[in-house]
């Protein structure tokens, strides 16, 4: 044998012994495979019927576990585009359904007149009858070229009594000073009704009945109340229908949901109470005995709270559609109104004022004393100490007039005969 034979012979048996090691391993491991299954197998034998196809079921989730986790990531998938696009869909049918025709009400009302002659009446000799108009409604008359009065007021309600009294002065002839108190007084005096009136129909267009009264003349108020420039009454109409809509389409409460988003904002026009208008809201509801669920809605549409039920949800989408629709608000009003409320506070703060109106965006304010507690020489030292507070705290860029009146009367009745 010659070394190459030698040494292909010394190859070989190294070969052998490397695969006799790899067989013995495969062995090894085959032997500790045939225990466990012998263990296995052992294990079954002693079990039931029912506890067999429970063991094997559980081998074979373990086996087929990563082909389920993908067949559920893949469901979801597809879950998730369909109710976006359902979402969607749904968003905007409610959105069509609810919108309702939109105007500006923000600070002018206007009431049309026959001609040129009655503004004469309305303004009166030497213009008595549209300074006693305005002192008594706390409004201001424009009365320029055209068949129309305007009455200008950051004050809705000042200028709904205004613009009803006009419309009720202009019936007759009788045009003066103290027929127009008269009117005034009387048309405040009414106001009850027409809160009551106007809250009915609010409550009627979105499907309520059977409201106590202290709600409905709450929901009166809507219709004379802005939120950011929007008329808190269209918005909560608006609000109620958007929220309608989405509720019967997902199958959620009808009726939590109507009465959430009628009354997510009552608590706006609530000035008898300190509180954000969420606090209030949620004190009468629980006063009048409203349900869990509507109370709920009302707590949480500005997310103060996290939400307790898909009609909460609801309700906040709904508010959120018909408040961020283009043209629905402006901003500015908002902060206007405010600054005007600011001047008239200040104003009524000093002793012995009895009202104060704010007029020309807040550049004219005009203040009725109470002629028993300030007399002639005081009305100079109160105009000026208001006209220093408003520097200091009105926040108002420009200048300020400031008019104090104050007037004493004396009425006497004859004897009858």
């Amino acid at each position: 044998m010659d070394k190459s034979d030698d040494k292909e012979l010394k190859e070989l048996l190294s070969e052998i012994k490397s695969e006799r090691k790899e067989l013995a391993k495969k062995e090894e491991a085959l032997a500790l495979r045939e225990a466990e299954v012998k263990q296995l197998l052992a294990g079954i034998s002693k079990m039931t019927p029912g506890e067999a196809e429970k063991t094997l079921l559980a081998e074979i989730e373990r086996e087929l576990k990563g082909e389920i986790a993908k067949r559920i990531r893949a469901a979801e998938e597809k879950i998730r585009a369909e109710s976006k696009k359902e979402a969607e869909e749904i968003l905007v049918m409610a959105m069509k359904n609810g919108a309702t025709t939109y105007s500006a009400d923000y600070t002018v009302s206007t009431v049309p007149v026959a001609d040129e002659d009655v503004k004469g009446r309305i303004i009166g000799r030497e213009g008595r009858n549209i300074r006693a108009f305005e002192k008594a409604t706390g409004v201001e008359l424009e009365l320029d070229e055209g068949n129309s009065i305007r009455i200008s007021s950051f004050d809705s309600i000042r200028r709904e009594i205004a613009r009803r009294s006009l419309v009720e002065l202009l019936k007759d002839t009788r045009i003066q000073p103290s027929r127009i108190e008269d009117v005034v007084k009387k048309t405040k005096t009414q106001m009850d009704d027409i809160l009551m009136e106007e809250g009915q129909k609010i409550a009627e267009e979105c499907g309520v009945f059977n409201l106590p009264n202290e709600i409905i003349m709450l929901l009166g108020r809507f219709r004379f109340r802005t939120s950011y420039g929007q008329n808190l009454a269209v918005h909560t109409i608006e609000e109620v229908k958007i929220g309608v809509a989405i509720a019967n389409e997902i199958g959620a409460d009808v009726e939590v949901t109507r009465l959430g988003c009628m009354l997510a904002d009552i608590g706006k026009v609530i000035t008898e109470d300190e509180g954000t208008h969420i606090e209030l809201g949620v004190k009468l509801l629980k006063k009048h005995g409203f349900p869990k669920g509507v109370i709920n809605a009302v707590a949480e549409h500005h997310e103060d709270k996290p939400f307790s039920a898909v009609e909460s949800v609801i309700v906040w989408i709904a508010d959120a559609v018909s408040g961020s629709r283009p043209g629905a608000r402006y901003e500015p009003h908002e902060d206007y109104l405010k600054r005007m409320d600011k001047i008239e506070d200040i104003a009524t703060s000093f002793k012995g004022v009895d009202k104060a109106y704010a007029f020309q965006a807040g550049r004219d304010v005009r203040i009725i004393v109470k002629p028993e507690e300030v007399d002639d020489d005081a009305i100079t030292i109160l105009a000026r100490e208001v006209a220093r507070r408003l520097e200091k705290e009105a926040e108002y860029v420009g200048r300020i007039k400031v008019t104090v009146v104050r007037e004493v009367r004396a009425m006497e009745t004859t004897a009858a005969r």
